[in-house]
């Protein structure tokens, strides 16, 4: 006769005697040949000892049962597959998970169970209740083996330890999807492409990139997470709380994950090593994009171009280049920039600060950038070759400059004449756009602080300036070896040493006129063009050179800067001075 036994979901059972009851309830059968053996189930009587524990059985069944424990015999073998059971019981609820059968029905839901006890514990999700109560805190739980997991919480126990290295952890759970970072094992696969998980949770969550689901939404703002550890994250951005704290300075942190980072700041660990090369990263992100410099790989696809790049944040930055945004704003004055370090480097000019100092001189610079090509100066080197002659450069955009004298191109064109120019920087004097444009508008914003001439081009100043001086600079004198005459430029003494040899390397090519400089035979060229650049912005007249135009000027302010030192006559061009002091020598 088949004995039926009642379930106890006391609160105090564990799951494990539950179950136990659970699996027990068909005892083998037992024929009651003798009124003592029925009589033992009155009298609490437990007359077959186990000779391997202490434990006590009313009827001989339950011990031949109990001893497989001892034994590890399983004679209930499941015909499915290789699994096998010390008890029927448990083979018949195993055979479940082959056919699917879920006899045991939720009457607040739709859910179904396999197994009674799981039907018993899902019914506390709708009553609420939570009898097992943590003793260390108010903490409770609707299951003793979750509540079980917590106490490790407070005792800090790590039962699961990995045969593989030398981490513990506190769930077998954990240990089994910690495993598979040793065996490589992604069991759990994606339907919607080809990426695999290890764990069930990571797949559950990368499903959302898919679906586009986020189901955590922030109470203090309109954002919404696809995970719920983000939205706590982002939770902190609200409440300012940093409960992570630094042990080495006074930092904290919102994310425990920061301060993990923050340490090896301490620490100098660099635990992500490239297999590629010596190189070793602090953060695992900073190793991921370092590889792709080994592999080329550009992931992130510009959708308005054909540009791609390596990381997402440079593909952020160039986007701004279609849009057009500058979020980062200038606090000190209406400048924007797209990208921070700009805006940082433009502060500088605000501050003053020059933080990359030079260590062969006492040049400081507010970008590294212009500190590398300055230690050119004193190095010598010359990295950028020019592939039509032997010129070499220490900046590439000089080499791209230069390159344009092999091809004649002239991409900055003047708006107020038909010239072009190979530069427009005012660091190059030769052929220079914005230098030349101060020809149209006049202006001349180097100053002598001697006398109050002014000059388009710094480098006419510094010239200007040996005139008074009656010196020459150190570093940019050029001695003449045939005078006494000397030059802030190699250029200038260059130009002066043709007037000892007389050679005239510039040919006009409308006639056999030949000059020993440059400038002269672009001048003499416009009395073959009619060409006058130079117009006067009192009256109508233009002329072909700037000197003439300047002494032209004169008529109309009325300044005559030439001044007899012999009387107090004062004359608008030197020619006419110098004619009049022949009338003081006779």
């Amino acid at each position: 006769m088949e004995k039926e036994v009642n379930i106890n979901t006391e609160p105090n059972k564990n799951v494990e005697e539950i179950v136990k009851v659970e699996i027990d309830i068909k005892e083998e059968p037992v024929q009651i040949q003798e009124n003592e053996t029925h009589l033992r189930t009155h009298m609490d009587e437990k007359a077959h000892q186990c000779n391997h524990c202490d434990k006590t059985f009313s009827h001989k069944s339950n011990l031949m049962i109990h001893l497989r424990t001892h034994t590890g015999e399983k004679p209930y073998q499941c015909n499915q597959c290789d699994k096998a059971f010390s008890l029927k019981g448990s083979l018949m609820m195993h055979l479940r998970t082959h056919t699917g059968e879920k006899p045991y029905q939720c009457n607040q839901c739709d859910k179904a169970f396999s197994l009674k006890i799981n039907l018993m514990m899902h019914l506390r999700i709708h009553s609420g209740e939570k009898p097992y109560q943590c003793i260390q805190c108010d903490k409770a739980f609707s299951q003793k083996i979750d509540l079980d997991r917590h106490l490790r919480t407070h005792t800090g126990e790590k039962p699961h330890q990995c045969n593989q290295c030398d981490k513990a952890f506190s769930q077998k759970t954990d240990l089994d999807r910690h495993l598979r970072t040793h065996t490589g094992e992604k069991p759990h696969q994606c339907n919607q492409c080809d990426k695999a998980f290890s764990s069930k949770s990571n797949l559950m969550m990368h499903l959302r990139t898919h679906t586009g689901e986020k189901p955590y939404q922030c109470n203090q703002c309109d954002k919404a997470f696809s995970r719920k550890s983000n939205l706590m994250m982002h939770l902190r951005t609200h409440t300012g709380e940093k409960p992570y704290q630094c042990n080495q300075c006074d930092k904290a942190f919102s994310q425990k994950s920061n301060l993990d980072q923050h340490l090896r700041t301490h620490t100098g660990e660099k635990p992500y090593q490239c297999n590629q090369c010596d190189k070793s990263f602090s953060l695992k992100g900073h190793l991921m994009r370092h590889l792709r410099t080994h592999t080329g790989e550009k992931p992130y696809q510009c959708n308005q171009c054909d540009k791609s790049f390596s990381e997402k944040k440079t593909l952020s930055i160039h986007l701004r280049t279609h849009t057009g945004e500058k979020p980062h704003q200038c606090n000190q004055c209406d400048k924007a920039f797209s990208q921070k370090s700009d805006l940082n480097t433009h502060l500088r000019i605000h501050t003053g600060e020059k933080p990359h100092q030079c260590n062969q001189c006492d040049k400081a610079f507010t970008i590294k950038k212009n500190l590398m090509m300055h230690l050119r100066t004193h190095t010598g080197e010359k990295p950028y070759q020019c592939n039509q002659c032997d010129k070499a450069f220490s900046q590439k955009s000089n080499l791209m400059k230069h390159l344009r004298t092999h091809t004649g191109e002239k991409p900055h064109q003047c708006n107020q004449c038909d010239k072009a120019f190979y530069t427009k920087s005012f660091q190059s004097q030769k052929n220079n756009l914005n230098v030349h444009l101060r020809m149209h508008t006049s202006e001349k914003p180097h100053q002598c602080n001697l006398c109050y001439k002014a000059f388009s081009d710094k480098s006419y100043l510094i010239s200007h300036l040996m005139i008074h001086t009656g010196t020459h600079t150190g570093e940019n004198s050029f001695q003449c070896n045939q005078c006494d005459k000397a030059f802030s430029r190699k250029k200038y003494l260059d130009q002066h040493l043709r007037t000892h040899t007389g050679e005239k390397p510039y040919q006009c090519n409308q006639c056999d006129k030949a000059f020993s400089d440059k400038s002269n035979l672009m001048m003499h060229l416009r009395t073959h063009t009619g060409e006058k650049p130079y117009q006067c912005n009192h009256c109508d007249k233009a002329f072909s050179q700037k000197s003439v135009l300047d002494r032209h000027l004169r008529t109309h302010t009325g300044e005559k800067p030439h001044q007899c030192n012999q009387c107090d006559k004062a004359f608008t061009i030197k020619s006419n001075l110098m004619m009049h002091l022949r009338t003081h020598t006779g």
